[in-house]
């Protein structure tokens, strides 16, 4: 069933998503042949084209990342918390099950966003003797590492792939738990979810910051362990704190949605 619901909402967000993505990278392309009249070329009109569409792609990459973050949280408010949540609650899933599928849905979205804009910064920059040199050096490092620290190289992959997937389900989860919460009362509901959501994210910022000078003050100069091993333990670090998190917001969320839902 998860599998459904998750198909349900990428066919919902895909529709507003996908044509973005493409606007962006068709703009990359046009920045980057822009770029290449421009440098042959003194026209005025040319530099003005050129500026254009900068502009543009400039606002690609602002207009697409907000509207991931404004879609993950319009489809948890218009699913859950609108007249939609009564047909919603009422499909042979739990709520565990109706979470995770918007969860992993907007976390994919967040992903695909940040390579686009990685892919689309790279094609309207390519150069031909650019794209040499890196892939060579790419092939370089990759080559020192599977000789020299070929285990260490596998763990920080999948260390840093845990650790973007929890940044990303926190970030949802932190919209959801404030959602949830500010709608459990009966009046001024989006007003209390933008309170709840910037207290949560005080909360946060205290605990931070705090863990963190602990963290420093704990693997001081004095630390004996290899870079490779401080390095390893501090992704851990990381990845259970971002977990903790993960899990008291989604608890929030689910306990919300569960006992203390006040539809529209």
């Amino acid at each position: 069933m998860l599998g459904k619901l998750m198909k349900y909402e990428f066919r919902a967000t895909g529709q507003t998503m996908l044509p973005l993505l493409l606007f962006l990278l068709v703009s990359a392309v046009g920045v980057n042949l822009s770029a290449r009249i421009v440098d042959h070329s003194d026209s005025n009109a040319a530099q003005f084209v050129a500026g254009i569409l900068m502009f543009l792609f400039v606002m690609a990459i602002l207009v697409l990342s907000v509207m991931s973050i404004f879609l993950m949280a319009q489809r948890f408010y218009k699913n859950f918390l609108t007249d939609e949540g009564y047909l919603m609650f009422t499909l042979p899933v739990s709520v565990h099950g109706l979470l995770w599928s918007k969860i992993f849905v907007s976390a994919i979205w967040f992903v695909a966003v940040g390579l686009a804009d990685v892919l689309a910064a790279f094609i309207a920059t390519f150069k031909v003797s650019a794209v040499v040199n890196i892939a060579g050096n790419i092939k370089d490092m990759f080559s020192y590492i599977t000789t020299e620290y070929a285990l260490n190289g596998a763990a920080f992959v999948a260390e840093g792939i845990i650790i973007v997937f929890l940044a990303c389900a926190g970030m949802c989860l932190l919209f959801y738990a404030a959602m949830a919460v500010g709608f459990s009362f009966p009046r001024h509901k989006w007003l209390l979810s933008v309170v709840f959501f910037f207290v949560f994210q005080l909360v946060l910022q205290i605990f931070g910051l705090g863990g963190m000078f602990t963290w420093v003050q704990s693997v001081g100069p004095a630390s004996t362990a290899s870079v490779f091993a401080q390095v390893h333990t501090s992704m851990l670090v990381v990845i259970a704190a971002e977990a903790a998190f993960c899990a008291i917001f989604y608890v929030i969320t689910a306990l919300m949605l569960k006992k203390k839902l006040n539809l529209e």
